[in-house]
């Protein structure tokens, strides 16, 4: 086992302060990958080895099981294996099974897995027409009520001065669904998990002799993400230190990213206030990322009111950060899935890769693009998007349109608007963050597929518009064992990968729209520091102009990019990574006039292929009609849509430009490396005949 002397020599002289700090309050401001767990844990290690720290009487808090664990196991490589390292809930359980029959008599009530059943009940008992998504709002609802110390006859009056908002309800009826919810609750013998933090609460608030024993049990206290610590918690860590002052807390209060949830960072910062004794240890030296990253981490956060450390890298330089412009949604996800086959021909496994963006249902357009490349990938904290229920649903339900020949509406889009209005659909997004938000992100991102493939083939009934969803559920169904990370920026939290893309950084959804207030759209710049410290060495920040190809060009990047782009270069300025329909040039947008007789193009059609439809087009039409042959051939022999080969617009596109190699055909949007290898031998031989 390390000496004493061995375990300070592991340390820098920010970390070697933490570890010798052994008594008293003590606050550490850790910055993102400075090495605060292993600060900790030495920390602990350390007063075990001197002698200050009995283990058995040590309590190491955190916040989720993962990190308990890592913390236990470097506790025990350290020689301090007795310590108690355990979350807050853990904690709590095991003390409320120990202390409930000496306390209350019985057994304590059963711990339930999920609150959905029981705000079913409650629902229907109050005659409330809830689907899924809005009673799990409701239910995340009630989460954040009680670790707030919000109880149900005060949460209308509350919850409109704290922003709080359920999509679909009013506050009076979700105040009369968390009563009805905690009624059914006792009524069955069930507590939940934020009972758990409460009974532990009253537990020692009500016995002082139990309190007393859980004192002599636990006398040194170290609590980590200090920062995302809710008010019962904040009660029950009282509790606990009894009023002494031997704790040590650790956090950053530029990574809170959770006060929608009940977090309050205002613990850690006023820490200083609360304990005028306390030492305060900065943890300043980022061990993770390259000194080009941090720059951009630590311009991101200069000048605003969040306090927080200045990171020093000390790495070694690496690459630039990448910027990038595109056009659309679909441009952006096959330049990203275009680098990443860059990177990983150049080394960089696919498991070190992530591609962040702030919402699940952002996944889908990435999702295609690394499958029509051929790139594995995993989504973290979520569903693939064809295996989301909402998705499934509207699936079936279109299928089932299709088959029955139950079709409103004379286009596409009318068609699938039509069938999704039956699950209760609207185009008006629910203001509101929550489940219920993400299924309408969810089935808004079918319907803008239905828009974009509508313009791509005017022809495009809602049986190929199902095939198409088929193919692409089948094509993104693998399992893989090892592949790029999906991910929104709350679930990165935590994980670090060697190339990170941060995508969707527009304004609307970084920050989000639904943002309003000061201290929200600050914590949507927290949420984007977060998301670019988790990149060691390439990272790569990138926005669309529209949603949908062809669409007006009405975006404009996230305002939080205004300082961090590269001197004397201008958001509208920056260039994209794919190469144009007609020739490598330069990401901008789309052009607005004709490029034949230079008049104003008055339709995305128009405006997506560049020239009017009266002009001379500037293809070979009989290659064109050659490749649109080989298509309608090649799509029934493959038993697909037409359109699932190739759209119109790329078979315009190579016969114009007329690619000789498979490496300018990767140049043709709506090429990529999957289609190469399917296609690229037929394609070419036209081609060049």
């Amino acid at each position: 086992m390390p000496t004493s002397d061995d375990l300070l020599a592991a340390l820098d002289p920010e970390q070697r302060a933490v570890a010798q700090a052994l008594r008293g309050p003590v606050r550490v401001l850790a910055g993102a990958g400075t090495g605060k767990t292993r600060a900790i844990t030495h920390r602990i290690a350390y007063g075990v080895a001197t002698g200050v720290y009995d283990p058995q009487h040590v309590l190491a808090v955190t916040f989720t099981t993962r990190a308990a664990g890592e913390m236990r196991g470097r506790l025990r490589s350290l020689g301090a294996g007795g310590v108690q390292a355990r979350t807050f809930h853990s904690a709590a359980l095991r003390q409320v099974r120990y202390f409930w029959p000496r306390v209350y008599g019985g057994e304590p009530p059963e711990l339930m897995d999920t609150k959905i059943p029981i705000v079913a009940a409650a629902a229907r008992r109050h005659q409330v027409e809830t689907d899924q998504a809005r009673r799990r709002d409701v239910a995340s609802e009630i989460e954040w009520a009680k670790v707030s110390n919000v109880r149900p006859e005060d949460y209308a009056r509350v919850a409109p001065t704290r922003g709080r908002e359920v999509a679909g309800l009013d506050h009076a009826t979700v105040a009369r669904l968390f009563e009805g919810y905690e009624q059914l609750k006792r009524d069955q013998g069930r507590m939940d998990m934020e009972d758990v933090l409460l009974c532990g609460a009253a537990i020692l608030a009500d016995d002082e002799r139990v309190a007393a024993e859980i004192r002599r049990q636990y006398r040194f206290f170290v609590v980590d993400e200090f920062q995302d610590v809710s008010p019962i918690q904040s009660a029950l860590l009282d509790l606990w230190v009894g009023g002494r002052d031997e704790i040590c807390v650790v956090g950053d209060p530029a990574q809170t990213i959770y006060s929608f949830a009940g977090a309050r960072a205002s613990y850690l910062t006023d820490f200083p206030r609360r304990f005028e004794s306390c030492t305060s240890v900065e943890l300043v030296r980022n061990y993770r990322s390259t000194p080009q990253v941090l720059d951009v981490a630590n311009r991101l956060l200069a000048g605003t009111a969040t306090a927080s450390v200045r990171l020093q890298s000390q790495r070694d330089a690496g690459p630039d950060v990448a910027w990038a412009e595109h056009p659309d949604e679909v441009a952006e996800a096959d330049a990203v899935a275009r680098e990443i086959t860059r990177l990983r021909r150049a080394g960089v496994p696919l498991r070190e890769t992530a591609v962040l963006f702030r919402i699940n249902a952002q996944s889908e357009a990435f999702e295609e693009a690394l499958t029509s490349a051929g790139i594995p990938y995993v989504v973290r904290g979520a569903l693939r998007f064809f295996e989301r229920q909402e998705v499934r649903q509207a699936t079936a339900l279109m299928r089932g349109a299709v088959r029955t020949d139950d079709v409103a509406g004379d286009s596409l889009p009318e068609q699938v608007r039509a069938v999704l209005s039956t699950t209760g659909w609207t185009d008006q997004a629910p203001t509101a963050r929550g489940q219920a938000r993400d299924r309408w992100e969810s089935l808004q991102a079918l319907v803008t597929r239905a828009e974009e493939l509508a313009q791509e083939n005017p022809a495009a009934d809602l049986a190929g518009y199902v095939a198409e969803l088929e193919r692409r559920a089948h094509e993104q169904h693998a399992p893989v064992a090892e592949g790029v990370t999906l991910a929104t920026l709350h679930t990165a939290k935590g994980l670090e990968w060697d190339a990170v893309f941060l995508c969707g950084l527009q304004e609307g959804s970084v920050p989000i729209t639904y943002a309003s207030t000061p201290a929200e759209v600050e914590e949507e710049r927290r949420l984007l520091y977060v998301g670019v410290t988790r990149a060691r060495e390439h990272l790569t920040l990138t926005w669309s102009l529209a949603r949908n190809p062809g669409g007006q060009a009405r975006r404009k990047p996230s305002r939080f990019l205004t300082d961090l782009l590269p001197a004397g270069v201008s958001a509208a300025s920056v260039p994209g990574q794919r190469g144009a329909q007609r020739g490598e040039k330069k990401r901008g947008r789309r052009p607005a006039t004709c490029r034949i007789c230079n008049l104003a193009l008055t339709t995305a059609r128009q405006r997506n292929r560049g020239y009017c439809e009266d002009c001379p087009v500037p293809y070979d039409e009989e290659l064109f009609a050659s490749l649109r042959a080989w298509r309608k051939e090649r799509a029934e022999a493959d038993e697909v849509p037409a359109f699932v080969v190739f759209s119109d617009a790329t078979l315009e596109a190579l016969a114009e430009v007329r690619p000789d190699s498979r490496e300018k055909l990767l140049r043709i949007n709506g090429v990529g490396p999957a289609k190469v290898e399917r296609y690229a031998d037929d394609v070419l031989e036209i081609l060049s005949s």
